[in-house]
């Protein structure tokens, strides 16, 4: 059992079903969410040897920001399901493993309490119907110190019949909580359907954001080259290849795959993160050595946190910092900065 199966496990057996069952949930019949973390498996690692690797280094930057590692903390929503205090918890755990926390639009918490954590933090924006909604949010972020924004452009249509019970159908109790940082009133006065993602999306959307707060946009949901093309050329500063964790399309390819292309074309002028199945030490290498800055991981973390609290994400933080530190030893790359394309190569079939 790999510790990502046994901090599940564990997860599962505190969690409401509906709740173990929301962050488990996949697009299809869980084909891109299975095969994005087989994509990761297959890819092989070329060591070198006779350097030295007596001092590694995972210190990098993301966006400006000094990391420690370059392992992020993926948005992930209904955090408070997991845990009520929710990304206050996930937030202290990353602050003290030095990384950034992604905070969902549909945070139960709110950014004040999260600034509060100490962890430098970027919003994940969906762009609702009514944009009024996303300017105030945006605005209220802006204010309470995030960093980057991450607008998500995945998930305008995604499939109705994910497996599970949507967090609106939950039972009342905190992991109801969602779009707190709206107020009761303007939730109310929107009504559901405002606050649904848009579906009218355009390449404008990323300088209307950062005019709106003066941040860098980071575009997450890119898996082609020519998408990545159009989000750089709108004034993204960073793109992010992700299949949203397999929950946007059963069928998709994975982020693994798409990694290169994207890094082709874009990655000589900004940043690339990756996110989608990344589970070990290793993956993070092989992903860093293919061209990304850095990767985001999101269930293994609520995982870690509905199983353990904040010692559990921090934990799993920890967990994955030494894998990636023995994994750069094993390869003979004694700094993340330093790995090439040419120390990863796919699995023979």
């Amino acid at each position: 059992m790999t510790w990502v199966e046994d901090v599940r496990r564990r997860a599962d057996e505190r969690l409401p079903e509906h709740v173990a069952e929301y962050f488990r949930a996949a697009a299809g019949h869980g084909q891109c969410q299975r095969e994005g973390i087989a994509a990761w498996e297959a890819l092989r690692l070329r060591p070198s040897v006779l350097r030295d690797t007596s001092r590694v280094s995972t210190a990098t930057t993301v966006l400006g920001t000094p990391v420690s590692l370059p392992v992020l903390v993926a948005p992930m929503a209904q955090q408070v399901a997991a845990r009520p205090e929710g990304e206050v918890l996930t937030g202290r755990a990353a602050a003290a493993a030095g990384t950034v926390l992604g905070v969902s639009t549909n945070t139960g918490v709110a950014f004040a309490d999260i600034a509060a954590t100490g962890a430098p933090w970027w919003y994940q924006v969906y762009v609702m119907q009514d944009r009024s909604l996303t300017q105030r949010l945006v605005e209220r972020a802006a204010a309470a110190g995030a960093r980057a924004l991450v607008l998500t452009v995945d998930t305008t249509a995604l499939a109705p019949a994910l497996p599970g019970v949507e967090p609106t159908e939950w039972p009342e109790g905190p992991g109801k909580a969602r779009v707190v940082n709206l107020t009761a009133a303007e939730r109310e006065a929107a009504g559901p359907h405002a606050m649904r993602t848009a579906e009218d999306l355009h390449p404008d959307v990323i300088g209307w954001l950062r005019e709106l707060s003066d941040l860098p946009v980071a575009v997450k949901g890119v898996l082609s080259a020519r998408d990545a093309r159009r989000c750089v050329d709108a004034g993204a500063e960073a793109v992010v290849v992700s299949t949203h964790g397999g929950r946007r399309l059963g069928t998709s390819t994975t982020s693994a795959r798409a990694l290169p292309e994207v890094v082709a074309e874009v990655g000589s002028e900004v940043e690339v993160h990756v996110d989608s199945g990344v589970r070990e030490g290793s993956h993070v290498v092989a992903a860093l050595a293919l061209g990304a800055r850095a990767v985001h991981v999101g269930r293994p973390f609520v995982w870690a946190l509905a199983a353990d609290g904040q010692e559990g994400v921090t934990a799993a933080l920890e967990h994955l910092r030494a894998e990636l530190v023995t994994t750069l030893r094993q390869v003979g790359v004694p700094s993340v900065a330093d790995l090439r394309p040419e120390d990863v190569v796919p699995a023979p079939r």
